[in-house]
C-alpha cells in the first residue's frame, strides 16, 4: 500500500509545533490547541494555515501579518505530463523534471514520491511586487509586500523541509532589504541550530561615481539539520588538530571533539539502536537507565540518536575513525579528509576545498553579469527581462560545497530561467548522475507572451540538453563552445479535476497517472482508488463524508 502522504504531512506539521514548544517559542497549552485544530482541519491547506499561525518569533521580536493561501475548493491538483515538451535520449541517465505551475501545488504533489529524498534545495524567491512580472504572486494579487513575501514563503518552506533528506541542505538567495526577515523565517522553519551561514555575493562589479552607496551584493543563506555538514563547513580552527595516529601521512593530524550520538531535533527511530563496540553495548545518550527516567519523567519524547547508521559505524570502526572515552564514543576529525556525508568512505580535500571562507562569493565570477551572459548565450535577449539571473557558477559552487553523492536529487521551486537545471547538467559532465527538479509558474509578461515557463525555462533546458529548440532551430551562441549535455526531461503541468467529477474517463481515478509519481501501473481499480484517496486529500475527505 502506498504511504499516506496526507497523514505524513499533517504529522510533520504537528512535529514542528511540538519543536516550537521544546525551543520555548510556544506555550504547551497553545501548542495543544493548534495540534487539535490541525488534526481536525478539513483540508491540508487549512492545516498548513493553522501551523503558520503558530509562528510568533518571540525570540527575535519579528512579527508579520499572515496572509493565508486562497483555498482550492473542491479541486484536486495533480501532475499531467506534457508529452510534446518531454524528451528522452534513450539512455539510463536521470529523468530530470520540470513542473509548470504554482510551486505550492507542485511541492504537495512531490511529497508523494520524494518525501525525505531531496539532497539539496536552492531557491531565489521574488523580492518585490514588480520583480517577476504581472503575475509574480498568483495568490496575493501581485502585491509582494514583506507580509506577503513571508506568508507566501512559510507554507512552501514547511513543505520543502519535509522533502529534504536527513542529510539535506537548503540555500536561499535574498536581497539586503529582506535578508534579515527571511533569515528569521528560516530560523523558525528549520531551527536556529540548523543555520550554516549567511554570506554575501557580489551582484555587480564596480559602482557609480556619485555620493550615494552603490549596492554591489546580496546574500546566500544556508541551513541543514545534518551536523556533519555543519562541522565540515564551520570548522576553521586548524590549530586544534594536534593528535596523530598511524594515518598521519595520508589523513593528517586529527582532533576529537564530536560525540557519535547527539540530541537530535529530528528524532528517527532507525538511528536509535543498541550499538556493540569493542565488546560493550552503547545507547545514544549515554546511560540507558538515566535516559529512560528522563523520557518517562518531564520530557515525554525520544531525543538522542546516533549520527551514523549501523553499517557506517561498523565501517568507521574498521577504519579507526572512532575513539572511546568513558561510556561515550567520539569521532576523529582529520586535517586532510572526513567521512563523506551520508556515505561510508573518506573524502580527501583539495586545496580549493580547504580555502572556503565567508567571502568566497564576493567575486565577479558569481555576479549577475555572468548570469546574464549565461542566459543570453542560450536564449538571446532573455537577459533583458530577467533583471537578476544567477550565474551557473554560483549554483554549481554551492552544490559542490556539500554534495558528495553522485546520484543526488536537487530541487529549485523558484526555477526562473532554469539556471539550477543547467548547473546540474554541467556537474554531470564530470561523471555525476544527479537529477534536478525545477518548478516554475508560467508568468505571462510583455516579453514572454506564452509565459516564462514555456518561452524561457523549457527552451533553455531543451537547447542545452539536445542542441536544438523545440522548433528544430539551433542558432544560439552556447553551441559554439559546448556540446549538448544529453539526457532525459519530463515536463509536467499542474492540472485540476473536481472531486465531484463522475463522467467515465474524467474522474480523479481516471486522469491521475500514478506512474508520474514513481509508482507502477495499478492492476486493479480498487488499488488505484485507495492510492488516490491516500494521497490526494479532497477525494479522501469526500469519501469519508459519503461514508
Amino acid at each position: 500500500m502506498a504511504e499516506n502522504s496526507i497523514t505524513a504531512t499533517r504529522e510533520g506539521l504537528i512535529a514542528e509545533i511540538q519543536r516550537r514548544v521544546d525551543d520555548k517559542i510556544l506555550e504547551q497549552t497553545n501548542a495543544e490547541l493548534l495540534i487539535k485544530l490541525i488534526r481536525g482541519a478539513d483540508t491540508l491547506d487549512e492545516a498548513m494555515a493553522i501551523a503558520q499561525l503558530g509562528t510568533t518569533y518571540k525570540r527575535t521580536g519579528l512579527h508579520y501579518d499572515k496572509r493565508l493561501e486562497k483555498q482550492r475548493g473542491n479541486t484536486i491538483k495533480y501532475f499531467k505530463k506534457n508529452k510534446e515538451l518531454s524528451f528522452t535520449d534513450g539512455t539510463d541517465s536521470p529523468h530530470h523534471k520540470l513542473i509548470i505551475g504554482d510551486n505550492y501545488d507542485a511541492l504537495q504533489n512531490l511529497l508523494i514520491q520524494y518525501r525525505g529524498k531531496v539532497d539539496v534545495i536552492y531557491i531565489d524567491p521574488p523580492y518585490g511586487k514588480d520583480s517577476m512580472g504581472e503575475f509574480a504572486n498568483t495568490n496575493y494579487d501581485n502585491a509582494i509586500t514583506r507580509d506577503n513575501l513571508l506568508s507566501m514563503l512559510h507554507p512552501r518552506l514547511m513543505l520543502a523541509k519535509q522533502l529534504l533528506s536527513n542529510t539535506g541542505i537548503i540555500f536561499c538567495s535574498i536581497d539586503d532589504r529582506n535578508q534579515s526577515y527571511v533569515k528569521c523565517l528560516l530560523d523558525e522553519v528549520f531551527g536556529e541550530s540548523a543555520f550554516l551561514f549567511n554570506v554575501p555575493r557580489q551582484t555587480i562589479k564596480g559602482g557609480k561615481t556619485t555620493t550615494s552607496i552603490y549596492k554591489n551584493h546580496d546574500y546566500v543563506l544556508a541551513y541543514s539539520m545534518n551536523m556533519e555538514i555543519q562541522l565540515a563547513l564551520l570548522d576553521t580552527d586548524t590549530s586544534s588538530y594536534n593528535l596523530e595516529d598511524e594515518f598521519v601521512e595520508t589523513r593528517g593530524k586529527y582532533k576529537v571533539t564530536q560525540t557519535l550520538d547527539y540530541d537530535s531535533l529530528s528524532y528517527s527511530a532507525t538511528m536509535d539502536y543498541v550499538l556493540n563496540y569493542e565488546g560493550k553495548c552503547f545507547v545514544a545518550g549515554g546511560d540507558r537507565e538515566k535516559r529512560e527516567k528522563r523520557i518517562n519523567g518531564n520530557h515525554a519524547k525520544q531525543d538522542w540518536t546516533w549520527r551514523w547508521s549501523e553499517s557506517d559505524i561498523q565501517w568507521a570502526a574498521e577504519n579507526k575513525l572512532l575513539v572511546l572515552k568513558g561510556n561515550r564514543i567520539y569521532t576523529k576529525t582529520y586535517e586532510k579528509c572526513r567521512k563523506r556525508i551520508g556515505r561510508a568512505e573518506l573524502q580527501f580535500f583539495t586545496k580549493k576545498q580547504q580555502a572556503y571562507s565567508s567571502l568566497m562569493y564576493v567575486e565577479n565570477d558569481f555576479s549577475n553579469n555572468i548570469g546574464k551572459k549565461d542566459l543570453n548565450s542560450v536564449i538571446p535577449g532573455a537577459n533583458g527581462f530577467f533583471k537578476n539571473p544567477k550565474p551557473i557558477s554560483l549554483i554549481k559552487a554551492l552544490i559542490d560545497l556539500v554534495l558528495s553523492n553522485e546520484d543526488a536529487i536537487v530541487l529549485d521551486f523558484f526555477a526562473g530561467s532554469g539556471t539550477t537545471g543547467q548547473a546540474i547538467l554541467e556537474r554531470n559532465k564530470e561523471g555525476n548522475k544527479a537529477m534536478f527538479i525545477l518548478c516554475q509558474i508560467n508568468e505571462i509578461t510583455n516579453e514572454t507572451p506564452n509565459g516564462i515557463a514555456y518561452d524561457v525555462t523549457t527552451k533553455r533546458i531543451k537547447r542545452v540538453m539536445t542542441g536544438t529548440c523545440y522548433d528544430g532551430t539551433s542558432d544560439f551562441k552556447w553551441l559554439k563552445n559546448n556540446q549538448p549535455y544529453g539526457g532525459n526531461l519530463d515536463v509536467y503541468e499542474i492540472d485540476s479535476v473536481s472531486n465531484a467529477e463522475h463522467v467515465c474517463g474524467k474522474t480523479p481515478f481516471d486522469v491521475i497517472d500514478e506512474t508520474l509519481y514513481g509508482h507502477e501501473k495499478f492492476t486493479t481499480l480498487e488499488d488505484k482508488i485507495r492510492w488516490v484517496c491516500e494521497n490526494f486529500e479532497i477525494t479522501q475527505d469526500k469519501l469519508v463524508e459519503k461514508k
